[in-house]
């Protein structure tokens, strides 16, 4: 059975290098993490750090868009990118031997080019993108709870942006953003898999030796959950949509692996609370929830879909759950399958030294320290109901956000 090591620096430039190395794994995966989001722009930057990340792969000074894609198929390299609230993450993974070649490709691609003519064409498949979205009640509901829920709080912005903010978009934007937020100390390079870490780690330093130096600061306003009720029509929407928003625990708190728990306890589709009292009996044709962690705060997040004529009767059902959760708390039962469940996520979640590289990036970024995988399962699996009590007996749900998208058009 091998063992895994773990290893991490900072380079001169500041930019942090880890790995989680097994030498009896058959790929190697790796990925630059930047603590940068849509939280992170400023007025008539929205949309920009998603926009930002489509413009990476349109090729640097040295590469043109089809030299990336090129290299990235003689790899044979799967790879991609996401952006969120928090993260734009840029993710491959290769076979061993390519390993130093797929460094090269990705850190040249973390100064793009940002070419006039490729800003263009890109403007319009993000404005095609976002036209996408928004006809989807699901996403919009997602995007306008949000956004109610955190009102004047930079989490309430849109990760896409609007039809208005990307139309206004210019390049001289883009490239202010990218030297503000695209500097080594905002930034993570992570590896896991089999790999040379002495091998990477002094190419890394190598490639990167003419970074300019820098620090990417956040803004952390205060935020405090009011509890309201809001319904929006939706002229595309032909069921009601409604989204429960409460108060959680943050991604740097130790609390996060029981607030997950939790939430798999009240919305687990196949055996929660709300899966039983609203999916099985016919109410809503779908009722679940999950726990989101951001930086500083932590949300859960209940959904449910279901016929207009069931509106009233499924939002006082979850209403009714959410209620005796706070008051009766979990027995032991369902913590211990909500227990195996998340610990089994987590196992399958590190199969592959790719979904291995999500994990260990994204809570690196957040807490700056190495959770090994069997680690986080024992964490889990030792849970106590008491654990899930102190949470809520802070009664979150007393100041849940209420939102319902429903079909129809505004009178008003």
């Amino acid at each position: 059975m091998s063992v895994l090591q773990f290893k991490e620096t900072t380079l001169p430039n500041g930019l942090r290098v880890i790995a989680e190395i097994n030498p009896e794994a058959k790929s190697v995966a790796m990925g630059y993490f930047v603590r940068t989001g849509s939280r992170d722009e400023l007025v008539g930057e929205e949309g920009l750090s998603h926009f930002l990340e489509h413009m990476v792969f349109k090729g640097t000074e040295r590469r043109t868009a089809w030299d990336v894609n090129r290299e990235f198929d003689e790899m044979g390299a799967k790879y991609n990118a996401f952006t969120n609230e928090e993260m734009t993450v840029f993710y491959g993974a290769v076979l061993p031997e390519f390993a130093p070649r797929l460094l090269g490709l990705f850190t040249d691609m973390m100064h793009p080019a940002l070419r006039e003519e490729d800003f263009e064409t890109e403007r319009k498949v993000i404005l095609e993108e976002i036209a996408l979205y928004q006809d989807r009640p699901n996403f919009v509901l997602y995007e306008r709870a949000q956004a109610a829920y955190f009102g004047r709080h930079p989490l309430a912005k849109p990760v896409l942006g609007t039809p208005e903010s990307i139309a206004a978009m210019r390049r001289e934007q883009m490239v202010n953003y990218h030297a503000r937020r695209y500097v080594p100390g905002n930034m993570l390079l992570a590896f896991a898999g089999n790999l040379d870490w002495e091998e990477m780690l002094t190419l890394a330093e190598r490639l990167t030796a003419d970074w300019p130096r820098g620090q990417a600061p956040r803004n952390h306003p205060p935020f405090e959950s009011q509890p309201k009720a809001l319904r929006e029509f939706f002229d595309r929407a032909s069921q009601v949509y409604t989204a429960f928003m409460a108060p959680g625990v943050s991604a740097r708190s130790e609390e996060r692996y029981a607030a997950r728990v939790l939430a798999e306890v009240l919305g687990d589709p196949d055996n929660g609370r709300l899966f039983w009292r609203l999916t099985d009996t016919g109410l809503a044709e779908t009722a679940t929830a999950f726990h989101h962690e951001f930086e500083e705060l932590g949300v859960y997040f209940v959904y449910t879909q279901c016929d207009p004529e069931r509106e009233e009767e499924v939002a006082a059902a979850v209403r009714e759950e959410l209620t005796q959760l706070e008051r009766g708390g979990v027995s032991e039962e369902e913590l211990e399958r909500a227990k195996l469940k998340t610990a089994t996520a987590l196992v399958f979640a590190g199969e592959t030294s790719l979904s291995r590289l999500f994990y260990l990036g994204v809570n690196y970024v957040y807490t700056g320290r190495y959770e090994p995988l069997d680690a986080v399962r024992r964490w889990v699996m030792h849970l106590e109901t008491y654990h899930l009590a102190e949470l809520l007996e802070r009664r979150p749900f007393a100041r849940m956000l209420e939102f319902r998208l429903v079909p129809g058009h505004d009178e008003t």
